[in-house]
């Protein structure tokens, strides 16, 4: 099997994300209580110069921060627009915020190297934690649709440098294996073209590698998963799953339906009741895991 026909095997899957998405409402204009900072360099790999915008508090010293991680396939996305619904409710709460690029998977080697970008990046935000005004031990990771499932496999490889408090990952796709198998978006004779193959189980390794759900451990974070019941492109059982998995392990999980609501929260912002909802439990639950209660437990 040739290079181009992973490529294939892949994207078909997955770029899904980012055409649908990218479709989607954009997202209102904002007033912040914060200073807003752009184009700040957390890292530079081989040349590509990896960037993040920040929302700095400016009325504490030392502030819960989130780094926010925007969807697209793992082939497209924007740092200012996906997420762009997050930022107004976490500025008024009270986080410092940090929406980051991320080196996108331009063929099939390149899929999950940005895990690494993620994990650079909060290692980026401890170190300028004081000229963010933030708590380096109070930072979680918040991901949407691929993001999602970046940000999660981020937090379960991380070393004591970039470690992470909290994950809320929003409609992620926590199994990729299943997704490969039963998606619908995956035509069925690619799919076919390796059922047998010695590809086929080197495909299914490595996918399982970059699964949350095959990656779970006693000590990972709390996670926090938010997911459409009617999400056609990632299923809502791909967060029930992964939850039932932690919670076997030990682990810390919560999980919360958006009754009805499909992929995408630029697509929800069109929905008061759910736009509002979410964003309520999502705030509620970064208190508890970031807030002053956790702070004293640093």
């Amino acid at each position: 099997m040739s290079r181009s026909s992973w490529g294939l095997l892949l994207c078909s899957l997955f770029s899904m994300a980012a055409l649908i998405n990218a479709a989607g409402p954009r997202a209102s204009t904002e007033t912040h209580r914060a200073e807003r900072k752009t184009d700040i360099e957390y890292a530079n790999v081989a040349g590509v110069s990896l960037r993040l915008d920040a929302s700095i508090p400016q009325d504490a010293k030392a502030a819960p921060a989130v780094i926010i991680v925007h969807g697209g396939g793992w082939v497209a996305g924007n740092r200012r627009v996906d997420v762009a619904p997050l930022f107004t409710p976490l500025t008024d709460a009270g986080f410092a915020w940090f929406s980051i690029d991320y080196r996108l998977a331009t063929d099939v080697t390149q899929f999950g190297i940005a895990i690494e970008d993620v994990e650079s990046a909060v290692r980026f935000v401890k170190t300028h934690a004081s000229e963010f005004h933030v708590d380096p031990n109070r930072i979680a990771l918040i991901g949407e649709s691929a993001g999602g499932q970046l940000a999660a496999m981020a937090a379960l490889r991380a070393g004591p440098d970039a470690s992470v408090r909290a994950v809320a990952a929003l409609y992620a796709p926590s199994d990729l294996v299943a997704l490969l198998k039963n998606s619908n978006y995956v035509p069925a004779q690619i799919r076919e073209s390796v059922v047998g193959t010695p590809w086929e189980r080197m495909i299914l390794a490595g996918l399982s590698g970059l699964s949350p759900i095959d990656n779970v451990r006693p000590d990972m974070p709390p996670f926090l998963l938010i997911h459409g019941t009617a999400d056609p492109l990632v299923p809502f059982e791909q967060s029930t799953a992964m939850c039932s998995r932690m919670r076997q392990a030990g682990a810390s999980c919560q999980i919360y339906p958006v009754q009805g609501a499909g992929h995408g929260i630029r697509w929800w912002e069109t929905n008061s009741d759910i736009r509002t909802a979410y964003k309520e439990k999502l705030i509620q639950w970064l208190n508890a895991e970031l807030g002053i209660l956790a702070a004293v437990r640093s």
